[in-house]
Protein backbone atom coordinates (compact mmCIF):
# COMPACT_ATOMS: atom_id res chain seq x y z
CA UNK A 1 0.00 0.00 0.00
CA UNK A 2 1.42 3.14 -1.11
CA UNK A 3 1.65 6.38 0.99
CA UNK A 4 -1.87 8.07 -0.55
CA UNK A 5 -3.56 4.97 0.43
CA UNK A 6 -2.46 4.66 3.96
CA UNK A 7 -3.15 8.29 4.49
CA UNK A 8 -6.36 8.33 3.13
CA UNK A 9 -7.56 5.09 4.44
CA UNK A 10 -6.56 6.46 8.21
CA UNK A 11 -8.01 10.11 7.38
CA UNK A 12 -11.67 7.88 5.97
CA UNK A 13 -11.46 5.84 9.31
CA UNK A 14 -11.05 8.26 11.69
CA UNK A 15 -13.96 10.94 9.90
CA UNK A 16 -16.24 8.73 9.19
CA UNK A 17 -17.66 8.23 12.75
CA UNK A 18 -17.92 12.26 12.77
CA UNK A 19 -21.30 12.09 10.30
CA UNK A 20 -21.49 15.18 7.64
CA UNK A 21 -19.11 17.38 9.17
CA UNK A 22 -17.76 20.44 7.66
CA UNK A 23 -13.86 21.29 7.96
CA UNK A 24 -11.74 24.41 8.32
CA UNK A 25 -8.54 24.22 6.83
CA UNK A 26 -5.77 25.85 8.31
CA UNK A 27 -3.12 26.12 5.35
CA UNK A 28 -0.09 28.24 5.75
CA UNK A 29 1.02 26.76 2.52
CA UNK A 30 3.83 24.86 3.64
CA UNK A 31 4.16 20.90 2.77
CA UNK A 32 2.17 19.91 6.08
CA UNK A 33 -1.08 21.75 5.33
CA UNK A 34 -0.27 21.32 1.87
CA UNK A 35 -0.32 18.00 2.28
CA UNK A 36 -3.51 17.87 4.12
CA UNK A 37 -5.29 19.64 1.92
CA UNK A 38 -4.73 17.38 -0.73
CA UNK A 39 -6.17 14.14 1.27
CA UNK A 40 -9.32 16.02 2.32
CA UNK A 41 -9.73 16.83 -1.04
CA UNK A 42 -8.90 13.85 -2.52
CA UNK A 43 -11.07 12.14 0.64
CA UNK A 44 -14.50 14.30 -0.90
CA UNK A 45 -14.52 16.09 2.73
CA UNK A 46 -16.66 19.15 2.40
CA UNK A 47 -14.04 21.80 3.72
CA UNK A 48 -12.91 25.48 3.26
CA UNK A 49 -9.60 27.42 4.04
CA UNK A 50 -8.14 29.89 6.28
CA UNK A 51 -5.04 31.31 5.63
CA UNK A 52 -3.12 33.89 8.46
CA UNK A 53 -1.36 36.35 7.42
CA UNK A 54 0.72 37.90 10.53
CA UNK A 55 2.45 40.27 8.02
CA UNK A 56 6.05 39.37 9.88
CA UNK A 57 8.18 38.11 6.69
CA UNK A 58 7.45 41.00 4.63
CA UNK A 59 6.88 40.14 0.63
CA UNK A 60 6.66 36.51 1.76
CA UNK A 61 3.71 36.37 3.49
CA UNK A 62 2.00 38.18 0.74
CA UNK A 63 3.36 35.22 -1.34
CA UNK A 64 2.28 32.55 1.05
CA UNK A 65 -1.12 34.42 1.01
CA UNK A 66 -1.64 34.28 -2.90
CA UNK A 67 -0.03 30.71 -2.82
CA UNK A 68 -3.45 29.58 -0.72
CA UNK A 69 -5.70 31.66 -2.44
CA UNK A 70 -4.51 29.32 -5.83
CA UNK A 71 -4.52 26.51 -3.58
CA UNK A 72 -7.77 27.31 -3.07
CA UNK A 73 -9.15 27.85 -6.81
CA UNK A 74 -7.56 24.90 -7.93
CA UNK A 75 -9.38 22.70 -5.02
CA UNK A 76 -12.87 24.74 -6.57
CA UNK A 77 -12.66 25.66 -2.36
CA UNK A 78 -13.53 29.02 -0.30
CA UNK A 79 -10.95 30.30 1.26
CA UNK A 80 -10.47 32.37 3.81
CA UNK A 81 -7.62 35.19 4.56
CA UNK A 82 -7.00 37.48 7.71
CA UNK A 83 -4.06 39.83 8.03
CA UNK A 84 -2.90 40.58 11.39
CA UNK A 85 -0.55 42.81 13.57
CA UNK A 86 1.13 40.74 15.02
CA UNK A 87 3.96 42.48 16.25
CA UNK A 88 2.07 45.89 17.76
CA UNK A 89 -0.04 42.85 19.49
CA UNK A 90 2.98 40.92 20.82
CA UNK A 91 4.04 44.38 22.41
CA UNK A 92 0.69 45.44 23.43
CA UNK A 93 0.50 42.45 25.58
CA UNK A 94 3.75 41.81 26.55
CA UNK A 95 3.97 38.18 24.74
CA UNK A 96 6.27 36.58 22.30
CA UNK A 97 5.32 36.89 18.39
CA UNK A 98 4.71 33.04 18.58
CA UNK A 99 2.45 32.67 21.17
CA UNK A 100 0.66 36.38 19.79
CA UNK A 101 0.70 34.13 16.32
CA UNK A 102 -0.84 31.40 18.20
CA UNK A 103 -3.69 33.13 20.53
CA UNK A 104 -4.49 35.06 16.92
CA UNK A 105 -4.64 32.23 14.69
CA UNK A 106 -6.75 30.22 17.03
CA UNK A 107 -9.17 33.43 18.17
CA UNK A 108 -9.96 33.84 14.48
CA UNK A 109 -10.46 30.16 13.50
CA UNK A 110 -13.02 29.89 16.29
CA UNK A 111 -14.76 32.63 15.41
CA UNK A 112 -14.93 31.88 11.67
CA UNK A 113 -15.79 28.15 12.49
CA UNK A 114 -17.91 28.57 15.34
CA UNK A 115 -19.43 32.26 15.92
CA UNK A 116 -19.94 32.36 11.93
CA UNK A 117 -21.04 29.01 11.02
CA UNK A 118 -18.06 27.94 8.35
CA UNK A 119 -17.60 24.70 10.08
CA UNK A 120 -17.82 22.08 12.74
CA UNK A 121 -14.45 21.23 13.15
CA UNK A 122 -11.40 23.10 12.93
CA UNK A 123 -8.51 20.66 11.30
CA UNK A 124 -4.73 21.74 11.73
CA UNK A 125 -1.65 19.95 9.86
CA UNK A 126 0.51 19.16 13.26
CA UNK A 127 2.17 15.72 13.03
CA UNK A 128 4.22 13.25 15.27
CA UNK A 129 7.36 15.63 14.99
CA UNK A 130 5.79 18.35 16.14
CA UNK A 131 4.54 16.40 19.27
CA UNK A 132 8.17 14.98 20.15
CA UNK A 133 9.17 18.87 19.95
CA UNK A 134 6.32 20.25 22.39
CA UNK A 135 6.83 17.54 24.89
CA UNK A 136 10.47 17.91 24.91
CA UNK A 137 10.18 21.80 25.03
CA UNK A 138 7.32 20.96 28.14
CA UNK A 139 10.40 18.79 29.81
CA UNK A 140 12.82 21.44 29.77
CA UNK A 141 10.42 24.42 30.72
CA UNK A 142 9.42 22.22 33.28
CA UNK A 143 5.83 20.36 33.42
CA UNK A 144 3.13 18.12 34.79
CA UNK A 145 2.15 14.76 33.86
CA UNK A 146 0.17 16.54 30.80
CA UNK A 147 2.67 18.05 29.34
CA UNK A 148 4.80 15.17 28.51
CA UNK A 149 1.75 13.81 26.66
CA UNK A 150 1.75 16.00 24.05
CA UNK A 151 -1.16 17.22 21.78
CA UNK A 152 -4.34 15.25 21.62
CA UNK A 153 -5.68 14.01 17.96
CA UNK A 154 -8.72 16.27 18.74
CA UNK A 155 -9.22 19.21 21.74
CA UNK A 156 -11.92 21.68 22.01
CA UNK A 157 -13.33 20.98 18.23
CA UNK A 158 -9.25 20.98 16.89
CA UNK A 159 -8.90 18.05 15.02
CA UNK A 160 -5.17 16.82 14.25
CA UNK A 161 -5.85 13.97 11.65
CA UNK A 162 -1.29 14.07 11.18
CA UNK A 163 -0.78 13.31 14.58
CA UNK A 164 0.32 9.84 13.85
CA UNK A 165 2.59 10.54 11.00
CA UNK A 166 6.47 11.25 10.82
CA UNK A 167 7.62 14.59 8.93
CA UNK A 168 9.20 12.29 6.57
CA UNK A 169 6.09 10.00 5.67
CA UNK A 170 4.60 14.06 4.71
CA UNK A 171 7.39 14.55 2.86
CA UNK A 172 7.35 11.53 0.42
CA UNK A 173 3.43 11.85 -0.03
CA UNK A 174 4.12 15.14 -1.33
CA UNK A 175 6.94 14.05 -3.87
CA UNK A 176 4.87 11.05 -4.47
CA UNK A 177 1.65 13.17 -5.65
CA UNK A 178 4.07 16.11 -6.78
CA UNK A 179 2.95 18.61 -4.37
CA UNK A 180 3.59 22.05 -4.78
CA UNK A 181 4.42 24.08 -1.57
CA UNK A 182 6.12 27.49 0.21
CA UNK A 183 9.24 27.41 2.23
CA UNK A 184 9.02 29.71 5.92
CA UNK A 185 12.56 31.31 5.87
CA UNK A 186 11.55 31.73 9.23
CA UNK A 187 12.41 27.98 9.38
CA UNK A 188 15.97 28.34 9.66
CA UNK A 189 16.29 30.70 12.59
CA UNK A 190 17.23 29.32 15.78
CA UNK A 191 16.02 32.21 17.71
CA UNK A 192 12.75 30.86 17.76
CA UNK A 193 12.43 28.00 20.50
CA UNK A 194 10.61 25.54 18.98
CA UNK A 195 13.35 26.27 15.88
CA UNK A 196 16.25 25.53 18.03
CA UNK A 197 15.09 22.27 19.51
CA UNK A 198 14.06 20.88 16.18
CA UNK A 199 17.66 22.09 14.31
CA UNK A 200 19.63 21.96 16.86
CA UNK A 201 18.86 19.81 20.48
CA UNK A 202 17.21 16.99 18.41
CA UNK A 203 19.38 16.38 16.20
CA UNK A 204 22.13 16.40 18.55
CA UNK A 205 20.97 13.74 21.11
CA UNK A 206 20.10 11.85 17.75
CA UNK A 207 24.05 11.45 17.34
CA UNK A 208 24.22 9.72 20.62
CA UNK A 209 20.81 8.59 21.43
CA UNK A 210 19.55 7.52 16.93
CA UNK A 211 16.00 6.54 18.31
CA UNK A 212 15.25 8.85 20.63
CA UNK A 213 12.61 10.70 18.44
CA UNK A 214 10.57 7.01 17.97
CA UNK A 215 11.68 6.45 21.83
CA UNK A 216 9.76 9.76 22.48
CA UNK A 217 6.51 8.74 20.42
CA UNK A 218 6.35 5.48 22.42
CA UNK A 219 6.84 7.59 25.69
CA UNK A 220 3.34 9.80 24.61
CA UNK A 221 1.25 6.55 23.97
CA UNK A 222 2.80 4.36 27.62
CA UNK A 223 2.40 8.04 29.52
CA UNK A 224 -0.90 8.68 27.85
CA UNK A 225 -2.59 5.41 29.69
CA UNK A 226 -0.57 6.33 32.86
CA UNK A 227 -2.35 9.78 33.41
CA UNK A 228 -5.74 8.10 33.08
CA UNK A 229 -4.96 6.56 35.93
CA UNK A 230 -3.45 9.23 37.11
CA UNK A 231 -6.47 10.96 37.12
CA UNK A 232 -8.86 8.93 38.69
CA UNK A 233 -6.25 8.32 41.74
CA UNK A 234 -6.13 12.05 42.28
CA UNK A 235 -10.18 12.76 41.71
CA UNK A 236 -10.26 9.92 44.75
CA UNK A 237 -7.85 11.67 46.81
CA UNK A 238 -9.49 15.05 46.25
CA UNK A 239 -12.63 13.83 47.29
CA UNK A 240 -11.31 12.29 50.29
CA UNK A 241 -9.39 14.95 51.34
CA UNK A 242 -11.54 17.98 50.81
CA UNK A 243 -14.33 19.20 52.68
CA UNK A 244 -16.64 21.82 51.25
CA UNK A 245 -18.11 24.30 53.55
CA UNK A 246 -20.16 27.17 51.68
CA UNK A 247 -17.41 28.47 49.23
CA UNK A 248 -14.82 27.42 51.01
CA UNK A 249 -12.44 24.27 50.93
CA UNK A 250 -11.15 22.82 54.26
CA UNK A 251 -8.31 20.31 54.40
CA UNK A 252 -7.06 18.84 57.76
CA UNK A 253 -2.99 18.86 57.72
CA UNK A 254 -2.35 15.82 59.52
CA UNK A 255 -4.24 13.76 57.22
CA UNK A 256 -3.00 15.31 53.94
CA UNK A 257 0.78 14.77 55.11
CA UNK A 258 0.10 11.38 55.87
CA UNK A 259 -1.37 10.70 52.33
CA UNK A 260 1.23 8.86 50.29
CA UNK A 261 2.88 11.85 47.46
CA UNK A 262 0.92 13.89 49.28
CA UNK A 263 2.94 17.25 47.55
CA UNK A 264 1.88 15.84 44.08
CA UNK A 265 -1.73 15.66 45.36
CA UNK A 266 -1.40 19.06 46.91
CA UNK A 267 -0.47 20.87 43.80
CA UNK A 268 -3.27 19.50 42.02
CA UNK A 269 -5.60 21.06 44.33
CA UNK A 270 -3.84 24.41 43.99
CA UNK A 271 -3.11 24.85 40.78
CA UNK A 272 -6.89 25.54 39.81
CA UNK A 273 -7.04 28.07 41.94
CA UNK A 274 -4.09 29.77 40.26
CA UNK A 275 -1.17 29.20 42.57
CA UNK A 276 2.41 28.39 40.54
CA UNK A 277 4.33 25.64 40.76
CA UNK A 278 7.22 27.83 42.77
CA UNK A 279 3.88 28.55 45.45
CA UNK A 280 4.05 25.06 46.55
CA UNK A 281 6.55 25.13 48.72
CA UNK A 282 4.89 28.24 50.17
CA UNK A 283 1.62 26.50 50.76
CA UNK A 284 3.42 23.38 52.65
CA UNK A 285 5.28 25.92 55.13
CA UNK A 286 1.70 26.89 56.75
CA UNK A 287 1.63 23.70 58.11
CA UNK A 288 3.63 24.97 60.80
CA UNK A 289 2.90 28.45 60.56
CA UNK A 290 1.18 30.25 62.96
CA UNK A 291 -2.45 30.28 62.94
CA UNK A 292 -3.74 32.88 60.56
CA UNK A 293 -0.90 33.08 58.65
CA UNK A 294 -1.74 32.68 54.53
CA UNK A 295 -0.71 32.71 51.08
CA UNK A 296 -2.47 34.62 47.47
CA UNK A 297 -2.96 33.79 44.34
CA UNK A 298 -4.55 36.10 41.91
CA UNK A 299 -8.41 35.27 42.99
CA UNK A 300 -7.54 32.89 46.09
CA UNK A 301 -5.94 32.61 49.53
CA UNK A 302 -4.65 29.61 51.64
CA UNK A 303 -5.00 30.23 55.26
CA UNK A 304 -3.92 28.36 57.94
CA UNK A 305 -6.84 27.50 60.96
CA UNK A 306 -5.76 25.46 63.69
CA UNK A 307 -4.79 22.02 62.29
CA UNK A 308 -6.71 22.93 59.01
CA UNK A 309 -5.52 24.58 55.59
CA UNK A 310 -8.68 26.89 54.62
CA UNK A 311 -8.95 27.97 50.69
CA UNK A 312 -11.14 30.84 50.37
CA UNK A 313 -11.17 33.19 47.50
CA UNK A 314 -9.99 36.58 48.33
CA UNK A 315 -12.22 39.10 49.54
CA UNK A 316 -10.46 42.10 49.22
CA UNK A 317 -11.71 45.20 47.09
CA UNK A 318 -9.35 44.73 44.26
CA UNK A 319 -10.84 40.93 43.21
CA UNK A 320 -14.40 41.27 44.74
CA UNK A 321 -16.40 41.58 41.19
CA UNK A 322 -14.62 38.79 40.41
CA UNK A 323 -14.92 34.90 40.75
CA UNK A 324 -13.81 31.44 39.59
CA UNK A 325 -16.23 28.83 38.57
CA UNK A 326 -14.27 25.65 38.42
CA UNK A 327 -15.65 22.77 36.55
CA UNK A 328 -16.57 21.10 40.32
CA UNK A 329 -18.34 24.06 41.62
CA UNK A 330 -21.33 23.62 42.46
CA UNK A 331 -22.46 26.87 44.35
CA UNK A 332 -21.27 30.65 44.45
CA UNK A 333 -22.08 33.12 47.14
CA UNK A 334 -22.26 36.34 45.11
CA UNK A 335 -23.48 40.31 46.00
CA UNK A 336 -26.16 38.78 48.60
CA UNK A 337 -27.14 35.93 46.15
CA UNK A 338 -26.28 32.62 45.33
CA UNK A 339 -25.74 30.54 41.72
CA UNK A 340 -25.97 26.50 41.48
CA UNK A 341 -24.91 24.73 38.76
CA UNK A 342 -25.71 21.04 38.16
CA UNK A 343 -25.18 19.42 34.71
CA UNK A 344 -27.84 17.86 32.96
CA UNK A 345 -28.47 14.95 30.21
CA UNK A 346 -30.30 16.78 27.89
CA UNK A 347 -32.30 13.87 26.98
CA UNK A 348 -33.77 14.62 30.97
CA UNK A 349 -33.97 18.21 31.02
CA UNK A 350 -36.29 20.75 29.51
CA UNK A 351 -35.44 23.80 28.91
CA UNK A 352 -36.70 27.26 31.28
CA UNK A 353 -37.58 30.44 30.15
CA UNK A 354 -37.26 32.35 33.59
CA UNK A 355 -34.68 35.22 33.29
CA UNK A 356 -33.09 33.62 36.29
CA UNK A 357 -31.97 30.70 34.78
CA UNK A 358 -29.17 29.88 32.30
CA UNK A 359 -29.30 26.56 29.99
CA UNK A 360 -26.37 25.74 28.04
CA UNK A 361 -24.55 23.30 25.95
CA UNK A 362 -22.16 21.91 28.08
CA UNK A 363 -19.97 20.81 25.03
CA UNK A 364 -18.83 24.42 24.27
CA UNK A 365 -17.56 25.55 27.68
CA UNK A 366 -14.04 25.65 28.71
CA UNK A 367 -13.17 26.30 32.75
CA UNK A 368 -12.57 27.66 34.49
CA UNK A 369 -15.72 30.28 33.94
CA UNK A 370 -15.49 33.61 35.69
CA UNK A 371 -18.08 35.68 37.18
CA UNK A 372 -17.60 39.63 37.01
CA UNK A 373 -19.24 42.50 37.00
CA UNK A 374 -20.03 44.28 33.02
CA UNK A 375 -17.62 46.62 32.02
CA UNK A 376 -17.07 49.15 29.12
CA UNK A 377 -16.37 47.50 25.99
CA UNK A 378 -18.17 44.29 26.74
CA UNK A 379 -19.99 42.42 23.94
CA UNK A 380 -21.91 39.07 23.10
CA UNK A 381 -24.34 37.31 20.80
CA UNK A 382 -27.54 37.62 22.44
CA UNK A 383 -29.65 34.78 22.05
CA UNK A 384 -31.92 34.94 18.93
CA UNK A 385 -29.07 37.37 17.35
CA UNK A 386 -25.98 36.58 14.46
CA UNK A 387 -24.87 39.64 14.71
CA UNK A 388 -22.50 40.73 18.25
CA UNK A 389 -23.87 43.91 20.35
CA UNK A 390 -22.31 45.81 22.75
CA UNK A 391 -23.67 45.10 26.15
CA UNK A 392 -24.27 48.69 27.03
CA UNK A 393 -26.17 49.21 23.93
CA UNK A 394 -28.07 45.91 24.76
CA UNK A 395 -28.66 47.30 28.33
CA UNK A 396 -30.13 50.43 27.26
CA UNK A 397 -32.74 48.73 24.86
CA UNK A 398 -33.45 46.79 28.28
CA UNK A 399 -34.56 50.54 29.67
CA UNK A 400 -32.28 50.16 33.24
CA UNK A 401 -31.76 52.91 35.12
CA UNK A 402 -27.97 53.62 35.64
CA UNK A 403 -27.79 51.69 38.79
CA UNK A 404 -29.29 49.11 37.63
CA UNK A 405 -26.87 48.82 34.66
CA UNK A 406 -23.89 49.22 37.38
CA UNK A 407 -25.05 46.27 39.08
CA UNK A 408 -25.15 44.00 35.96
CA UNK A 409 -22.97 40.92 36.40
CA UNK A 410 -21.71 38.40 33.37
CA UNK A 411 -20.58 35.22 33.27
CA UNK A 412 -17.45 34.60 30.57
CA UNK A 413 -15.56 31.01 28.96
CA UNK A 414 -12.68 31.82 27.39
CA UNK A 415 -13.39 35.39 27.37
CA UNK A 416 -16.20 34.85 25.90
CA UNK A 417 -19.54 35.88 27.50
CA UNK A 418 -21.89 33.27 27.77
CA UNK A 419 -24.47 34.94 29.74
CA UNK A 420 -25.59 38.35 31.35
CA UNK A 421 -27.24 36.81 34.40
CA UNK A 422 -30.40 37.69 34.59
CA UNK A 423 -30.86 38.74 31.23
CA UNK A 424 -29.93 36.42 28.17
CA UNK A 425 -27.63 33.74 27.15
CA UNK A 426 -25.25 34.21 24.03
CA UNK A 427 -26.74 32.81 21.01
CA UNK A 428 -23.07 30.61 20.46
CA UNK A 429 -23.96 28.83 23.57
CA UNK A 430 -27.52 27.75 23.02
CA UNK A 431 -29.41 24.29 23.44
CA UNK A 432 -29.51 22.54 20.17
CA UNK A 433 -31.15 18.95 18.91
CA UNK A 434 -27.53 17.81 19.11
CA UNK A 435 -26.72 18.68 22.56
CA UNK A 436 -25.90 16.12 24.84
CA UNK A 437 -25.25 17.66 28.47
CA UNK A 438 -27.04 21.18 29.80
CA UNK A 439 -25.17 23.00 32.05
CA UNK A 440 -28.17 25.05 34.05
CA UNK A 441 -27.07 27.74 36.27
CA UNK A 442 -29.90 28.98 38.37
CA UNK A 443 -29.99 32.60 40.30
CA UNK A 444 -31.25 32.46 43.63
CA UNK A 445 -31.72 34.92 46.34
Amino acid sequence: MNLSDIFSNYLKEQLSAKGACKFLLAISGGIDSVVLCDLFHKAGFDFTIAHCNFQLRGEESDRDELFVKDLGESYGEEVFVKRFETAAYAADKKVSTQVAARDLRYEWFRVLAFDEKKADLIVTAHHADDNIETVTMNFFRGTGLKGLIGMDAEYLKIFRPLLPFRKTEIIGYAEQNNLQFVEDSSNASNKYTRNYFRNELLPAVQKVFPQAEENILKNIDRLREVEEVYEQAIKQQKQRLIEVKGNEEHIPILKLTKTPSYRIILWEIIKEKHFTAGQLEEVIKLFNSDNGSYIDSQYYRIIKNRKWIIITQKNTDQVSNYFIIDAATKKIKFNDQQLVLETINASHFQISHSANIACLDAKDLEYPLLLRKSKQGDYFYPLGMRKKKKLSRFLIDQKLSKTEKENVWVIESNKKIIWVVEYRIDDRFKIELKTEKVLKISLMS
